[in-house]
């Protein structure tokens, strides 16, 4: 057998069956392993994309065109091997050519440039453009100020500024032709302070509120607009209610305070010229001093501090002599006086004054007359006349002021 080994006509003949066995071995390997891996052209390797964006290609830039829709859907399907890596790059496109076409209104394929080891269904396939000469012109920006009930309470829009102020519009004529209005919007809730060069992106509207697409320079502005606090300074009315006790009368009910600062919205502000207290009751005040009162203040309207104020409550004493005789002057002799209406022959006196001097009068102290002289015969409407003692900020109030009499 060694002899056999050291034969090279053995060790080839050996040789050759081994590689005879090793290939058989190896294809019958690889058929088998190409049956279980290989993947069947069914449906399983469709994929569909809802949101594929549509190129418009054209040569002309005087020229524009509706009718392209923004996206469309594609299928795809092929070996997945191709497929796959596709639906995940995105490595094509979907246009429209419209090199060479005039205006006027054509009928057109949708094209891409996917690549031909899989097959495209574009939906839709076909569709119908418009192509109109370019149009641009030039709007006014209007701002749309909302949440403006969402002011702090007092709290208004003032002046504001748009820049720039006008944007230009491109599309074709028949578009802007349909513009109606080109805004901006501006949320204004909540704000005690100014804006101060807001961006905000520029909407472009048809007279019935529908949004147009059209080309837009700048296709943002900026907004600045003042948010205020109106204010006026109005006098201080205060309010009363009620009765002094008996034996006292006001003198005075004043605020320290001659006009308080006031905010509000100006339409509210215009109709208020006086700011109220909220009503003192007077049956439970017995001498002069301060007390503190709060502000009646009217809806939508505030102060920056405290909403009560100082107001200064002054008292006099009040006090009535009764049953004063009325004395007759110029009465000549032989003639009678006689009051007409009983009881009118004296006089009732209310005094108000201070404490003390009021405490110091007495009947005594007050004379009141009737003057008759140069009257004739029958009845008389005669004005009464008081004397007594004069003091500063004392006064004296009859009863009555005149009395009717017939002189027989």
């Amino acid at each position: 057998m060694d002899n056999w080994f050291k034969s090279k006509w053995f060790v080839r003949a050996i040789s050759l069956a081994f590689a005879v066995v090793l290939y058989f071995f190896v294809d019958v390997t690889l058929n088998s392993s190409a049956k279980n891996s290989s993947i069947p052209d069914n449906p399983s390797n469709l994929q569909t994309l809802d949101d594929v964006p549509v190129e418009i290609r054209m040569d002309d830039e005087d020229f524009v065109v509706s009718g392209v829709p923004e996206y469309v859907t594609v299928t795809l399907s092929g070996p997945a091997a191709i497929l796959t890596p596709t639906i995940y790059r995105r490595n094509f496109d979907v246009f429209v050519d419209l090199g060479g076409l005039g205006k006027g209104t054509h009928v057109v394929e949708l094209e891409s440039n996917i690549t031909s080891e899989l097959e495209a269904f574009i939906k839709p396939k076909t569709i119908e453009v418009e192509i109109e000469e370019r149009a641009s012109e030039q709007y006014q920006v209007s701002v749309d100020f909302i949440n403006q009930n969402q002011l702090p309470e007092g709290f208004e829009l003032g002046e504001y500024k748009v820049d720039p102020a006008e944007v230009t519009l491109t599309s074709s004529r028949t578009i802007i032709d349909q513009i109606g209005v080109v805004k901006v919007f501006v949320d204004i809730a909540g704000l005690e302070g100014p804006i101060k060069n807001r961006e905000v992106p520029v909407n472009v509207y048809d007279s019935q509120g529908n949004e147009i697409n059209v080309r837009i320079a700048p296709e943002t502005v900026q907004v600045s607009a003042e948010i205020n606090n109106p204010s006026k300074k109005v006098p201080i009315d205060v309010a009363t209610t009620g009765e002094l006790p008996a034996g006292y009368a006001l003198e005075s009910a004043t605020a320290t305070l001659d006009q308080v600062e006031i905010f509000g919205k100006s339409d509210v502000l215009d109709d208020i010229s006086s700011i109220s207290t909220k009503e003192i009751d007077l049956s439970k005040v017995t001498e002069s001093g301060k007390v503190n009162v709060a502000l009646a203040l009217p809806e939508g309207v505030k102060v920056k501090e405290n909403e009560t104020i100082e107001v200064e409550i002054e008292l006099k004493q009040t006090k009535t002599l009764e049953n004063i005789p009325i004395d007759i002057e110029g009465l000549q002799d032989g003639q009678v006086i006689r009051f007409a209406q009983s009881g009118t022959d004296n006089v009732n006196l209310t005094l108000v004054g201070n404490e003390a001097t009021v405490k110091e009068i007495t009947n005594e102290d007050f004379q009141v007359v009737i003057n008759v002289n140069n009257l004739d015969l029958g009845q008389h409407q005669v004005p009464i006349t008081i004397e007594g003692p004069e003091s500063d900020g004392l006064t004296v109030t009859p009863e009555f002021k005149e009395v009717q009499i017939e002189i027989n």
